[in-house]
């Protein structure tokens, strides 16, 4: 097998280019360190605006966003993001196809965006010599922003029938999903590499609580519970939040609730229900604040909490892994695709969209500090393999694999 660094062509369509989205921090992150593992990996990535953003210190290939999604004020439909980001499939394969007829080595394309992977699975082999790899995350089928119109229907099985079966190997963020596929005869898992998500060990690792509390002039000294995330959308915060509702008045007066980022109307909505439970002099929302403070938040909190996950067998939220790796006791749904990172003992789980079973492990949590911290360790070593590094580094493997 030749072992030798592949020239890999990396294309993504990141939400935000200033890292606005869990979609924009994984493509960096992992970007990050594909360039240090492989230097001359070319990326592309599409730009509306010639403002500086982080992706610009890793000397990527910009070509044009054309906005066609915008159009969906006038018709509210997914279709006109696909026709954009069909745009930029068609840019990227000119491009490839140009340097490849001039003599550039493209040995894999490596592509995490489905209308993107539908374009390159079909034509870059062809024009480029190259084989794809494609990051799927979900079926087209599942997707909750798929296209609602019924004619539609045509177009998202032919995205999903050309993305799953065409790529040379497929990479897929969970097991669970991996064997979905195989169980479906969609395609083998022999085909199949699964390559979880990530966290940032230099933003989320153990530090001292009371520090973080003092920074953030916190002056609540008992038990703190946080939700973190970029956005609140499908997430069921609802459902932490009556279940906080819930615990007896003594748990409630020694426990305070943190909620960490969200959109002005996701958290307005919340405020609302909130203050409907007669809860807000236990609950404050953050807003949006940059990683650092997150971590920050993280680290001052005595439990983090995963109300739901937006997806099934595909679900690997980026907060998961940020959660265990600052060493805190994380309470989430027992499903299948989560125990696949926490293992037997790395995570507090309750019966998903049981409220009286989040309440119950919510009261087992804030009342035994030692559970907390049993969790807590677990969860340290569980998550441990899974930086960004090693990720860039099993990346780089499946390519290879791809290549020969």
């Amino acid at each position: 097998m030749n072992n030798t660094l592949p020239t890999i062509y990396y294309v993504a369509y990141p939400t935000s280019l200033t890292l606005a989205s869990a979609n924009a921090v994984q493509t960096y992150s992992t970007l990050r360190e594909l360039k240090e593992i492989a230097p001359e990996t070319q990326i592309f990535i599409p730009r509306m605006t010639k403002a500086s953003n982080p992706f610009d210190s890793l000397g990527v290939n910009y070509l044009p966003r054309i906005g066609i999604g915008r159009l969906s004020r006038f018709y509210k439909s997914t279709l006109w993001y696909y026709i954009e980001r069909t745009l930029f499939a068609w840019l990227v394969l000119i491009t490839m196809a140009w340097r490849h007829w001039h003599g550039q080595k493209i040995d894999v394309v490596y592509v995490r965006e489905i209308i993107c992977a539908y374009w390159m699975s079909r034509l870059a082999p062809r024009f480029c010599g190259a084989r794809v790899v494609y990051e799927v995350h979900h079926l087209e089928s599942t997707n909750h922003s798929r296209p609602k119109e019924s004619w539609a229907a045509g177009v998202i099985q032919s995205l999903d029938d050309i993305t799953i079966r065409k790529p040379a190997r497929l990479v897929s963020l969970t097991h669970a999903f991996r064997d979905l596929l195989a169980h479906q005869q969609l395609r083998p898992s022999i085909d199949v590499d699964v390559l979880p998500d990530s966290y940032n060990e230099s933003l989320y690792h153990p530090r001292d609580q009371k520090e973080a509390r003092q920074k953030l002039a916190i002056t609540h000294d008992g038990v703190i519970i946080t939700y973190a995330g970029l956005t609140f959308a499908y997430r069921r915060l609802d459902l932490l939040v009556t279940s906080f509702s819930q615990l007896d008045t003594q748990q409630k007066n020694t426990t305070h609730m943190y909620f960490v980022g969200g959109r002005p109307q996701e958290i307005n909505e919340l405020r609302e229900m909130v203050t409907q439970l007669h809860l807000d002099s236990y609950v404050t929302f953050v807003g949006v604040v940059p990683q650092t403070t997150v971590a920050d938040y993280l680290v001052a909190s005595d439990i983090l909490a995963i109300p739901d996950t937006v997806t099934d067998v595909t679900a690997s939220p980026l907060k998961l892994f940020e959660y265990m790796a600052t060493g805190r006791a994380v309470i989430c749904p027992e499903m299948a695709s989560l125990r696949e990172i926490i293992g037997a003992d790395g995570a507090c789980t309750f019966v998903r969209s049981d409220v009286n079973s989040l309440t119950m492990h919510l009261d087992t949590l804030i009342s035994s500090p030692t559970l907390r911290q049993r969790y807590a360790l677990a969860g340290i070593a569980a998550v441990a393999p899974y930086t960004y590094r090693n990720r860039a580094a099993e990346l780089v493997a499946i390519c290879i694999r791809a290549r020969n």
